[in-house]
């Protein structure tokens, strides 16, 4: 091979690593361009409060299954009860059959007429007759007594599946809201880890600070609130109680599905409230919507549940003078706020 030859390999061979090496790097350069870049400190609260949000979203959707599950769960119970209850009644026609089944074999090894024939005592022996015919005529009823029993008990049974089955789906889909809540808590983490160890600090700071602002506004044992910019305007009997009760949690953590007493979501919160005051409420702010006398924005008054969102997704309690308690969402804890920062949607009178 002549020396030019050479050369001309050596320079396409340079020209095609140059060309690749070239290609590789505006690759990585239109990659680090395309890389998301961090937040700042606004614009990741911004982001992580709006995953929280959502995280709640589906946590009140799956506190809402939680009236069917409870439901279809007692009707599989009660279903077990009846199929074993309905056991015994078959079990116990089943025995009668074999006693009579017995009692028939051991009077049929010879014909009747034979029977008759042989016995020493013939009036005897056709009052006997008469009794093998009743112990026939018994056999018939007690297998017909069997085939209605056994009927009923293949029906519970029939419907126990169906139920099972319900319940199963019900469960399955309060586990996905579930998933969904826990997806949206870690993405709000992922948020967070992109942030200086500075400013993560910050935001714990501030949150502490703001829980511990929030448990310095608890009422006192006598239920007065000694901080002149609380709400004051006057509740009276269950509304009352509930109330206090709901201010005396200030500063608890928010946890999903939590209904007290060191932590509450936001249904949960509402639900030991009123608890306390002798009212039963679902732990769902949807279901908790229908669990009360409707009041227009106007006419609140303390103590009633303040929804928010469409579909509804949050509930607070209204204190007065433009005021709410509620346990805002996750990362947060209970806290007094203004009833206009939320998106109203209706609200209720319970009790």
């Amino acid at each position: 091979m002549s020396i030019g030859r050479i050369n001309r390999t050596k320079g396409i061979a340079l020209a095609a690593i140059t060309s690749t090496a070239v290609a590789a790097g505006v690759i990585l350069i239109q990659g680090a361009a395309n890389a998301d870049p961090a937040p700042t400190l606004e614009e990741a609260k911004k982001q992580v409060a709006e995953l929280q949000h959502q995280a709640e979203v589906s946590g009140e959707s799956a506190n809402d299954l939680r009236g069917q599950i409870s439901a279809s769960g007692a009707r599989v119970k009660a279903l077990e009860t009846a199929i074993a209850k309905q056991q015994g009644q078959v079990d116990g026609v089943k025995r009668q059959i074999g006693s009579l089944a017995v009692a028939g074999y051991q009077t049929s090894g010879i014909s009747t007429t034979a029977q008759l024939l042989l016995s020493t005592n013939p009036d005897q022996f056709l009052s006997q007759a008469s009794t093998a015919q009743a112990f026939a005529g018994q056999q018939n009823s007690a297998l017909r007594r069997y085939q209605v029993a056994q009927g009923k008990l293949t029906d519970l049974q029939a419907s126990e599946q169906t139920e099972l089955a319900s319940l199963q789906a019900v469960q399955a889909k309060q586990d996905a809201f579930k998933k969904q809540l826990q997806t949206n808590l870690d993405n709000a983490e992922k948020v967070l880890d992109k942030l200086s160890a500075a400013d993560r600090k910050r935001i714990e700071e501030e949150n502490a600070k703001d829980a511990e602002k929030a448990r310095g506004e608890r009422p006192t044992r006598g239920g007065d609130r000694e901080d002149e910019n609380l709400p004051n305007v006057p509740a009276s009997g269950r509304a009352a109680i509930a109330v206090n009760a709901a201010l005396s949690q200030l500063g608890d953590p928010y946890v999903w599905g939590a209904d007290g007493p060191s932590s509450y979501d936001c249904s949960g919160l509402m639900m030991y409230a009123w608890g306390k005051a002798g009212v039963s409420l679902s732990h769902s702010s949807k279901a908790q919507t229908g669990e009360g006398r409707p009041v227009s924005k106007s006419d609140l008054m303390p103590g009633d549940l303040i929804f928010y969102y469409s579909p509804v997704s949050h509930v607070a309690m209204y204190l007065g003078n433009g005021r709410i308690v509620h346990a805002p969402r996750p990362g947060k804890s209970v806290e007094i706020a203004p009833m206009d920062e939320m998106p109203f949607n209706s609200a209720v009178r319970p009790g």
